[in-house]
């Protein structure tokens, strides 16, 4: 099994990552934050901070540092601070101060004043319900979306014609990407622009929105970021340290590092969504689901910038049902900004899907993987696109055996103290690809280049173009040099939706075969070693008659210096013929303490049909780290929103995550069944399915071991017990 390519540099502390860079004559620049939640600042009294030691420039809406609003076409337009005077939220970026050193800048920060001028702040999600509005369209559908059977008026009309309904309301928790790395830059001009070390999930994109915030062309920014430590959705746009950073720069001509403080993160970036469910599910008495109604509604800021597709994640594509109802409104509230996060809509839809599912097995007095089982859909409700492979009920045969599902009882076992329960969930979360290019280059070494603009934000995407470059070039991945994180690159689109292997993967067997055409007319060309002859490739090699020679070799030769060949790939004529998903079952077991009703996960295990794994090592820990992400969400996250729109708990010591006593051993398997019909690699995406399902397992599983529902997460101990 292949390695990490970049372990032992970061495991010795050799990796750099965005706020490691230095230059000559750097000063260091802090945030200003808003401490009201919905305003207009009247003044900024900034006098203090700027006669206090090291200060060399305070900035404000009242003397702003120069961008715009820049705009792309995957992203759209990203706010930029300090271009106006108006507060959305509690936190928001107002104001910078730069200094000789943090500290300095740190402390003069803190002398800055502000009178604002305050209007009334929605920052209740509850409060907001009554007035939500109609979401925007969704993954390409409708806010809200219909299926039914032929003479079938209505979703209501199904449901009660159902002989066994189901129907609940479901909550989930607003959270925080929290990545061990917090947003920062360094920048710096010179005679060539702008210079930006800072983690973000696409170097190329980081490039592009600086380059429209800083009013220059795209050729003047440098965008390098080769480690990101954590991004998971959260590091797709341009930070804002990274903004002020640059145009601060620029005005003093120095460079200058920013950071975020840990509290900062909470509030200066953007997290997911709060979202309330209701789910209604009508059965036949066999289990056979005859309707499916969700309705969701999610917090989104004041800006309605994000919403969380958590209906349409889920119940749109699950299940074979006759009949279909979804809908999705948000409630735009003064509070940080909402955006992408680890399996966005997927994550949070699928608590209140799986968990109805559940109940409807209670009350069906059936199995619950049968009863998934039996409702096993070929292709989305209403989508004539069937999937192009579907190995679902494989994982829950494989997870049922290797978890010992058959032991299961209806009503939990005693074990001493503790009750212990088991529950399930399904797991799926769309097969997607980008656009990529890569350059591969071969070098007179016998080694080659694999490249692209891309970012590796922990996923294991640097092994993989060493893999999948080796593999497609027919030589050893350990004389393949992969490249990551530079704008100067050949663009690799952005590292999320669990694209980036499919993406870039396609695109280096691309790539690699037109290195190897190239190289064979080279190789026969007139003058050329194997001038005239019939040429093939193999092994790293060029043969003819009997001869061979490394490519290297032949380079060598030549006195060719290297021989670069850029590959593109992007999603096509597929998407008209198939649908496209990874799929999974996750399994969890938990133990209940009877009286203190303290909940401790004791086993987990996810099987996963995710197409070709091309690194077993790295997908493994990629499954698991969603699988804990799951466990968090379920048992410890939630950010506690205060009225006046402060957040209670925006720190580490009370924002609760999983500690190592938290997480038992976790199983991983994969049923392997590489998908070609998806894209030449046969990969699909495992960086985010592993989220997917845990926490309505974890949930499942607490009912089966206290016979108590609930259906809002974090579970808490208040929840079980027994006079709740």
């Amino acid at each position: 099994m292949a390695g990490r390519v970049d372990g032992p540099l970061k495991v010795t502390g050799r990796a750099d990552y965005g706020a490691d860079h230095t230059f000559p004559g750097l000063v260091h620049g802090y945030v200003v934050l808003s401490t009201i939640a919905h305003g207009e600042i009247e003044a900024m009294e900034v006098t203090a901070a700027k006669s206090a030691p090291g200060v060399i420039g305070v900035y404000s809406p009242f003397d702003p540092l120069e961008l715009k609003t820049p705009a792309t076409a995957f992203l759209g337009a990203t706010w930029v601070p300090l271009q106006d005077k108006e507060v959305a939220y509690y936190g928001q970026p107002i104001g910078f101060v730069v200094a000789e050193t943090y500290e300095q800048a740190r402390d003069a920060a803190m002398l800055v004043e502000v009178t604002y001028r305050s209007r009334p702040a929605l920052t209740s999600f509850e409060d907001g319900l009554a007035t939500a509005e109609e979401a925007p369209a969704s993954r390409g559908v409708p806010a809200s979306l219909s299926v039914l059977a032929p003479g079938v008026e209505s979703i209501e009309e199904a449901l009660d014609a159902s002989p066994v309904v189901v129907e609940a309301t479901y909550s989930t928790a607003t959270q925080n990407h929290a990545a061990m790395e917090p947003h920062s830059a360094v920048a710096a001009w010179g005679p060539d622009g702008l210079t930006i070390h800072s983690g973000n999930q696409g170097s190329d994109i980081q490039a592009a929105e600086l380059a429209g915030a800083l009013d220059v062309s795209p050729a003047d920014v440098h965008a390098v970021n080769p480690f990101v430590g954590g991004a998971f959705g959260g590091k797709g746009r341009t930070s804002v340290p990274a903004f002020l950073a640059a145009a601060a720069a620029r005005v003093l001509d120095r460079p200058v590092k920013a950071a975020l403080s840990r509290e900062q993160v909470f509030t200066a970036t953007a997290g997911r969504a709060a979202t309330v469910q209701k789910i209604a599910l009508g059965a036949e008495h066999d289990g056979t689901l005859n309707a499916l109604r969700h309705d969701s509604w999610c917090s989104t800021a004041a800006d309605r910038s994000f919403v969380e597709p958590t209906s349409h994640g889920t119940s749109r594509e699950w299940y074979a049902t006759r009949n279909l109802a979804i809908s999705q409104k948000m409630v735009p509230l003064n509070i940080p900004p909402t955006t992408f996060m680890r399996a966005p809509g997927e994550a949070p839809g699928s608590f209140a899907l799986e968990s109805a599912i559940d109940e409807l097995a209670v009350a069906l007095k059936m199995d619950p993987i049968e009863l998934r089982q039996r409702n096993n859909s070929n292709a989305p409700p209403g989508n004539d696109l069937q999937w192009s492979s579907k190995h679902l009920d494989e994982c829950f045969r494989v997870g049922a055996a290797r978890f010992g599902w058959s032991d299961r009882s209806p009503q939990g076992k005693t074990d001493g103290d503790w009750l212990v329960g088991i529950g399930t969930a399904t797991a799926m979360f769309p097969a997607l690809r980008f656009p990529a290019t890569i350059e591969v280059t071969l070098l007179p070494d016998d080694t080659a280049v694999v490249a692209t603009s891309g970012a590796d934000p922990g996923t294991g995407l640097l092994t993989v173009l060493s893999l999948v470059g080796g593999e497609s070039l027919d030589i050893s991945p350990d004389r393949v040099e992969p490249r990551l994180g530079d704008s100067t690159l050949p663009p690799g689109g952005m590292s999320g939706g669990s694209t980036a292997t499919a993406s870039a993967g396609s695109a280096i067997m691309i790539a690699a075969a037109k290195a190897i055409d190239d190289l064979l007319k080279l190789a026969s060309a007139p003058g050329a070693p194997f001038e005239g002859l019939e040429v093939s490739y193999a092994d790293g090699k060029v043969f003819a008659e009997g001869r061979t020679m490394t490519f290297g070799e032949l380079l060598r030769a030549l006195n060719r210096p290297s021989l670069s060949v850029a590959g593109s790939s992007a999603p096509g004529e597929e998407l008209t013929k198939h649908s496209f998903s990874s799929f999974g079952a996750q399994f969890c077991e938990v133990r209940v303490h009877k009286w203190t009703r303290e909940i401790r996960v004791s086993r987990m295990l996810g099987v996963f049909d995710a197409g070709r794994i091309i690194n077993p090592v790295a997908a493994r820990s990629q499954i698991i780290g969603g699988m804990i992400w799951g466990v968090s969400a379920a048992l410890h996250e939630g950010l506690e929103i205060e009225a006046n729109g402060r957040l209670a708990n925006g720190d580490f010591a009370s924002y609760l995550i999983p500690v190592n006593a938290d997480i038992p051993e976790v199983d991983v398997h994969f049923v392997e069944y590489p998908d070609t019909l998806h894209n030449p690699v046969g990969a699909k995406g495992i960086g985010e399915i592993g989220t997917v399902g845990m926490a309505a397992a974890v949930a499942n599983a607490v009912h089966n071991a206290t016979g108590i529902r609930v259906r809002h997460i974090p579970i808490q101990i208040e929840d079980l017990l027994e006079d709740s």
